[in-house]
């Protein structure tokens, strides 16, 4: 064989070995998606809540937008002292909301008149003690507070229950995994693929309620549902 031709037959022979190769590659590719399982579990713990967060604030109306202000910062200045001296630590108290706006009268047939300002400054509180959140509550409406927007409870430290239904999680996606595995005559040969997608307290409707209805004031935490939801990839086979 002439130099010529061994060189266009080594050629051909490493292009029909590449051309296997990949042949081979695919068809394994193929083999491996067949044999693949994609699942999603989630894993739920419930838990009381230890901590309370309300909005609280006041409004006052005035002549002028100086009284306004004046009488408003007066009465917050009030309420959280009543708030402090409930025990709430001054790290836990932060100002919402703060405005000033003129106030109109709009007779028929005539341009609006300006009646005066009116104020508004709301906080949040959050209460660590629950038993105590109901004489938070009375003691910033007794010291001048007209206005309770709400009340949402919630975890100070969220970590641990969420460890704990991510454990659920994953052993409900191991025992779904094997049911569809047993189902289609297949064994579980190993876990691809783990992601993690939405989490989070799943927490009770807050309860509105308005300023001047409240007498003694019963709070009820409720119970919190704290959720992770998985998705996996398990490789099937015989």
């Amino acid at each position: 064989m002439s130099l010529r031709l061994a060189s266009f037959a080594a050629v051909l022979a490493l292009s029909s070995a590449g051309q296997a190769a990949a042949q081979s590659t695919s068809l394994g590719d193929a083999a491996f998606h067949a044999t693949t399982l994609h699942l999603s579990a989630y894993g739920e713990v419930k838990i009381k809540p230890d901590m309370a967060t309300l909005d609280l604030g006041v409004t006052t109306e005035a002549a002028t937008a100086q009284a306004a202000m004046q009488a408003d910062s007066a009465k917050m200045t009030a309420i959280l002292a009543a708030v402090r001296g409930q025990g709430v630590k001054a790290e836990d108290v932060q100002t919402a909301g703060l405005n000033l706006s003129p106030q109109y009268r709009y007779p028929p047939n005539a341009p609006a008149e300006r009646t005066g300002y009116q104020a508004t400054n709301t906080v949040t509180v959050r209460v660590r003690d629950l038993p105590r959140v109901g004489a938070v509550l009375d003691a910033a409406v007794n010291a001048g507070g007209n206005e309770v927007h709400g009340i949402s409870f919630g975890l100070a430290d969220t970590t641990p229950v969420e460890n704990a239904a991510r454990e659920a999680a994953v052993r409900a996606l191991q025992a779904k995994a094997e049911l569809y595995a047993h189902a289609t005559g297949y064994n579980l040969l190993r876990l691809v693929s783990l992601g993690e997608g939405g989490a989070g307290p799943v927490t009770p409707q807050p309860m509105m309620m308005a300023a001047q209805r409240m007498q003694a004031t019963p709070v009820a935490p409720g119970e919190l549902t704290v959720r992770e939801t998985i998705s996996g990839t398990y490789e099937l086979g015989r």
